[in-house]
């Protein structure tokens, strides 16, 4: 009688827990089941209990990743870890977790426990701050950004000539897409040029196009972007380099609406839309002679200036947000975002290389990640505090340089404990013992293996 109130006592207990909550034994299978792991798998408590956990759950993570596998092993409690579960409708539910050990007065294992909340809910306001705060694949939610995204539809309804110009990273062909993509012209062709990429003899026959036999390996036509374009909008990328011969022959193209391919004398109309972008000071290349003054008025018609990250700081979380979703998508996993250390830190930085340095760095990220959490340690060297041994160096670093330092970094989490180590890293701990060797790490003479 008593076994059976201190049951009722415990499964009130639990049921009065908002998150759900289950209990397993060392075999895996469930002893505990309370009302909120019910509302949320859809499954009921006398059908799951007895039964193995991943057998009721079907997480992303039960194979390879289990919360409570993980804890057993190494005697950590796993919190706050992110996956997916498919309820008993096929529902996939977001959830987190968290998962202990369960021991006995003796302090023996006896099974374990894990909590599990649902993240629906969380998910769902996500997916309209994004709807909010995008436009196209453009993210932002600062007043300079909340303008372009007001003027973009005005912008697009009109053929006129646009001229982006904005830092290197700001996302200026994404601008140009979306101004093809609202516009009466989105089904027909974005034909993107970068000027800068390309010889002048090279850019001048990829633009205008070439007939067969104008040079000796012209064996046949080549219509030429312009042409390609007819119908649609041409994008000129980085228009600040070209040359002065070319900026002549595209303010012809500009005013007349016709191309003359190489070794043609046959002029062909074209009807097209065009958008500029360049990361250079036009004016001051007009000033001193580099850019043609009655080009620059040609392609000038609609500016739009866009911001380097530095000026709209506030859309940093957003854009962190918007990448690790994408980067989760891309490399199937299930990162659930930043710590706050790695968040301040990239609040902090300047981002000279604006919204693709952030792009690579948190895919970078992703690469070192082997948690649900991206860390401090995850980001590039220039980003982490200054390491007491002064071994951090600026600048890139090589494929093994970076190997080394998070083994390094990682030896240094677990107080030398290369087991550890090894599990958090992903390798054999053999494996871990050669590149040490390999590398010359120093290990912690008491390297904390005794330790648990």
């Amino acid at each position: 009688m008593g076994k059976e109130n201190e049951k009722y006592r415990q499964e009130v207990i639990l049921d009065s827990i908002n998150e759900g909550v289950f209990t397993v034994d060392l075999d895996w299978k469930i002893t505990a089941f309370n009302r909120a792991a019910e509302r949320i798998t859809g499954v009921q408590r006398e059908d799951a209990i007895g039964q193995a956990c991943c057998d009721v759950f079907h997480a992303s993570i039960c194979e390879n990743e289990c919360a409570l596998r993980r804890t057993f092993e190494s005697a950590i409690p796993v919190v706050n870890a992110t996956a997916h579960i498919i309820s008993n409708k096929g529902m996939r539910v977001p959830i987190r977790i968290s998962a202990a050990i369960l021991r006995d007065d003796d302090g023996r294992a006896i099974g374990g426990v894990e909590t599990f909340q649902d993240l629906s809910q969380v998910e769902q306001l996500r997916k309209e701050l994004k709807a909010r705060y995008t436009f196209e694949d453009i993210v932002g939610r600062s007043p300079v950004m909340i303008q372009l995204f007001e003027i973009l539809p005005r912008i697009a309804e009109s053929s006129s000539t646009v001229l982006i110009q904005g830092p290197s990273g700001t996302g200026k062909e994404l601008f140009a897409r979306a101004i093809h993509n609202l516009s009466p012209r989105r089904k027909k062709r974005f034909v993107p040029v970068n000027c800068a990429a390309l010889p002048d003899t090279l850019l001048e026959s990829e633009l205008f196009g070439y007939k067969a036999g104008a040079f000796t390996d012209a064996r046949r036509d080549h219509p030429g972007r312009f042409v390609l374009a007819h119908g649609g909008t041409i994008f000129l990328d980085e228009i600040g380099d070209i040359s002065p011969a070319l900026q002549v022959r595209l303010l012809r193209v500009l005013q007349e609406r016709i191309v003359e391919p190489l070794g043609s004398v046959k002029p062909v109309p074209v009807d097209v839309r065009v958008v500029a972008a360049t990361n250079r000071d036009l004016t001051e290349l007009v000033r001193t002679g580099c850019f043609r003054e009655d080009l620059y008025y040609r392609i000038r018609v609609v500016y739009l200036e866009l911001p380097g990250l530095k000026q709209r700081r506030e859309d940093i979380p957003l854009l962190i947000d918007h990448c690790v979703a994408k980067f989760n998508r891309i490399q199937g996993k299930d990162i659930a975002g930043l710590s706050p250390d790695a968040m301040s830190r990239l609040m902090e930085h300047d981002f000279p290389g604006n919204v693709r340095e952030l792009e690579n760095i948190i895919e970078q990220a992703f690469v070192l990640c082997r948690g649900g959490i991206i860390e401090l340690h995850h980001l590039p060297p220039e980003l982490r505090p200054a390491s007491s041994s002064g071994n951090d160096t600026f600048g890139p670093m090589s494929i093994r340089a970076m190997e080394k330092n998070l083994i390094i970094e990682t030896l240094g989490r677990y107080r030398g404990n290369r087991k550890k180590a090894a599990r958090d890293l992903g390798i054999n701990a053999s494996t871990l013992y050669r590149k040490i060797e390999a590398m010359n790490i120093e290990v912690p003479e008491t390297d904390g293996r005794s330790r648990r």
